[in-house]
């Protein structure tokens, strides 16, 4: 009976594990940097991490249902570009769905190249994401791009109720995209698709349809990411979001999503988030320089996954 109890508390221990994690790097973040909990850190903490945060929002929906999406950074550049320049011949409202619009077609030609031409994901979206990027290059010139309209600065550098408007955007991605995949008969189609794609097959679901969907919801994310980058400086860069996709990898492993599909949730991703963001501030307040911040960054994502590996051999 004890044995048995002990074997539960190290599953549970386990399955929560990133929990823990992100408390002991809060408590190390308070002890060694007093104004950790400061309004103002914390709403500038979460407004820092935004614009990757919101794409790892949607790669949580790539990886759990079973694919990668590597083009992530280049659909970030070419929306952060595009939403620029079309900024300056229209309202910013419609350059924002014309560039939210943008990121989908990117999103539904990965999942074609996928499901349809059966290319790996890794191979497919590696090479989308030198088609945009190259893309963004000769539509840009190879230059910045710069606004100069209206209001453009609204989404990277406004606040609501005092809360950066990046942040709010965040939240309510955060809320609806996790509603939807926990809550709704299409999410379970996501857990059902990436845990057994033969098994979904045969049971009726539309894979294809499914997974093609997950492409469309992770650029249209890294539309929106890089859109909010370039609202806040006002300048899209077809070089912008060269460590986006690896941030927003990290980020969802870190959380404690299955690399291998079928499982995860919205709130690990929100964990991920908020450890990633703390270490960032850590960072920032100890102005450690890169080398350093690489090496503690590598050594949180191989305990994530080691984590994982050994939850899974516990069940």
């Amino acid at each position: 009976m004890i044995v048995a109890r002990g074997s539960t508390a190290l599953r549970l221990a386990l399955r929560f594990g990133m929990v823990w994690v992100l408390i002991l790097t809060v408590i190390f973040a308070r002890i060694i940097y007093p104004q950790f909990f400061d309004a103002a850190n914390l709403n500038n903490m979460v407004a820092q991490v935004a614009p990757t945060a919101i794409v790892a929002v949607g790669m949580t929906y790539a990886i759990i249902s079973g694919v990668f999406d590597l083009s992530v950074g280049a659909v970030f550049a070419a929306s952060a570009v595009l939403f620029t320049s079309l900024s300056n011949s229209m309202p910013w409202p419609l350059a924002f769905a014309c560039t939210v619009l943008m990121g989908i077609v990117c999103g539904a030609v990965n999942g074609f190249v996928v499901t349809y031409l059966k290319v790996n994901s890794f191979i497919a979206t590696l090479a989308t994401a030198s088609l945009i990027s190259g893309g963004a290059y000769l539509y840009s010139n190879a230059q910045p791009v710069i606004s100069s309209a209206d209001g453009f600065e609204f989404l990277g550098t406004s606040r609501l109720g005092g809360v950066w408007t990046s942040t709010w955007l965040l939240v309510l991605l955060i809320l609806l995209l996790g509603v939807i995949l926990g809550r709704t008969s299409y999410g379970r189609s996501i857990y059902a698709v990436g845990g057994n794609l033969e098994a979904s097959r045969l049971a009726g679901l539309r894979v294809k349809g499914v997974r093609i969907s997950a492409f469309m919801i992770v650029a249209a994310c890294a539309a929106v990411g890089g859109m909010i980058v370039a609202s806040q400086t006002s300048v899209g860069q077809a070089n912008l979001g060269a460590s986006v996709t690896l941030d927003a990898i990290a980020i969802v492993i870190i959380g404690g999503t299955s690399l291998l599909g079928g499982e995860g949730a919205m709130w690990r991703t929100a964990i991920g988030i908020l450890l990633w963001g703390t270490i960032a501030n850590v960072f920032s307040a100890l102005a450690l320089n890169t080398s350093s911040q690489l090496l503690i960054q590598g050594g949180i994502l191989l305990i994530a996954v080691s984590i994982d590996s050994l939850a899974r051999r516990g069940r």
